[in-house]
């Protein structure tokens, strides 16, 4: 348990994306601090392997079904996540998508396909998660994932770049809109964190050419995406709203 102002012991978290990569850190991490973490996803059995991790941690988690691009699931999940733990206090919004092509060549289909997952089911999510904290009568914390991409742009990333983009600024919207209801709402700003995704790419000549590019000339971990999370999520940041946290090794402001 973490003591002083950054403990989240007796809360409750939902995190989405969990099934995999930095969702699947963030559920972890919460846990092992006292939080009882609602972890959402589609990929309904790899949540099942990983609340069987964290209890076996002795944590305590529960599986939700949640699709971000689907309104129906989003509204079906928090009402689960409501109904079997608990209003939450702590919302990561992680789910996101990625599509890694030319923008010439982008369709209407590619496009629409990262915005609603990345814009718009964040603005889901954290609008139905609001509303339930607004009806409990409670404040909350609301994390969402940015990038260092909604800040500086990389090649054939385009939708990616321009969703992140707009969640950071839907992060300040709702911050000056919810803080009457003692809603914070923040932001992280991960660079290139190193994932089961990405790993491969990482070790290759490219990969590399990308690491030469971050100041502290090396990729992330997903635990270093720990702190800024319970600083966050914690009282720690009680004075905190609209702010985005960059956690990149220096590399949004290296040098063009």
């Amino acid at each position: 348990m973490s003591a002083g102002g950054f403990d989240v012991g007796g809360r409750i978290a939902l995190v989405t994306g969990a099934s995999s990569g930095l969702g699947d850190n963030f559920a972890r991490v919460l846990a092992r601090h006292g939080a009882t973490v609602a972890v959402a996803a589609r990929r309904v059995d790899r949540l099942a392997a990983l609340v069987a991790d964290i209890e076996r941690d002795g944590g305590k988690a529960v599986p939700v079904t949640m699709d971000v691009s689907d309104p129906a699931s989003v509204a079906a999940g928090i009402a689960e996540v409501v109904a079997h733990a608990g209003t939450p206090d702590i919302v990561v919004n992680n789910a996101g998508v990625a599509q890694v092509k030319p923008s010439l060549d982008l369709t209407e289909e590619d496009w629409r396909g990262v915005m609603n997952t990345n814009l718009d089911g964040a603005w889901r999510v954290a609008q139905g998660s609001a509303r339930a904290m607004v009806a409990a009568g409670k404040g909350g914390s609301i994390i969402n994932i940015a990038s260092v991409l909604g800040m500086r742009v990389a090649t054939n990333l385009l939708a990616y770049a321009a969703a992140k983009a707009a969640l950071i600024q839907v992060t300040e919207a709702l911050a000056l809109e919810w803080a009457r209801h003692r809603i914070r709402v923040n932001a992280i700003a991960p660079g290139y964190i190193e994932t089961e995704m990405n790993r491969d790419f990482f070790k290759s000549e490219a990969g590399q050419a990308v690491v030469k590019r971050v100041p502290q000339r090396r990729i992330g971990t997903p635990a270093d995406l720990d702190g800024a999370l319970l600083l966050l999520a914690s009282d720690a940041s009680s004075y905190m709203t609209g702010s985005t946290v960059v956690v990149d090794g220096g590399h949004v402001v290296n040098s063009l």
